[in-house]
């Protein structure tokens, strides 16, 4: 399963990075509980966001390479939403959301930030990620623009930063299923936005 890391940034910006090999990260039981201990030590001892996110592109793909169970976390799209969440770790106290989410063939979101950074690997399918930018107009404080689309097949990573917009597609003939990682929600900035209206609001 080896696949690209991707980097989205708040401009509209995004870019292949430099990827680990996954025979470099082979590891003989490497559960959940130790990506957890790990993911604590780098979000403890690294502040600066360009720097932590390679790391957890790195502890990711170590954990989708290694860990079966971690592979097989899923439930089929639900035939309402076209989607399904397996929350993998979420504690109190503890600024992680771990979950694997399923997405039917041509299931779409809106168009959002997170409000934190976070990373997402495919493990099954393909998704279509729309990434856009704020173009603030005379008229319009909260225009938006497409500026490009990144296509994920399993394997592949991305990685946001907070103010990363983005939204995604499942395309292909097959459910999507990927292994998505967040750190805390900063409610204050967590948008939904709207390409027609040019308008935005709390998500």
């Amino acid at each position: 399963m080896q696949g690209r890391d991707w980097l989205l940034t708040g401009d509209g910006q995004y870019q292949v990075c430099k990827s680990t090999r996954n025979w470099d990260l082979l590891q003989e039981n490497y559960r959940l509980y130790r990506f957890l201990t790990e993911m604590e030590d780098i979000l403890n001892g690294v502040s600066d966001e360009s720097s932590r996110l390679p790391e957890i592109r790195m502890l990711v793909r170590r954990l989708i390479v290694n860990s079966y169970w971690v592979r097989s976390q899923y439930l089929e799209p639900s035939p309402t939403t076209g989607t399904s969440v397996v929350l993998l770790y979420d504690e109190l106290g503890f600024p992680l959301t771990v979950q694997t989410v399923t997405f039917a063939p041509g299931t779409h979101s809106n168009i959002h930030n997170h409000g934190t950074w976070g990373v997402v690997a495919v493990l099954k399918g393909q998704e279509k990620n729309t990434v856009w930018r704020r173009t603030k107009t005379p008229d319009s404080q909260d225009k938006i623009e497409p500026t490009g689309e990144i296509i994920l097949s399993p394997g592949d990573i991305i990685s946001l930063t907070p103010d990363a917009i983005h939204s995604v597609q499942a395309i292909g003939d097959e459910p999507t299923v990927t292994f998505n990682i967040y750190g805390e929600t900063d409610p204050k900035q967590r948008f939904e936005f709207d390409a027609v209206t040019h308008s935005v609001k709390k998500f």
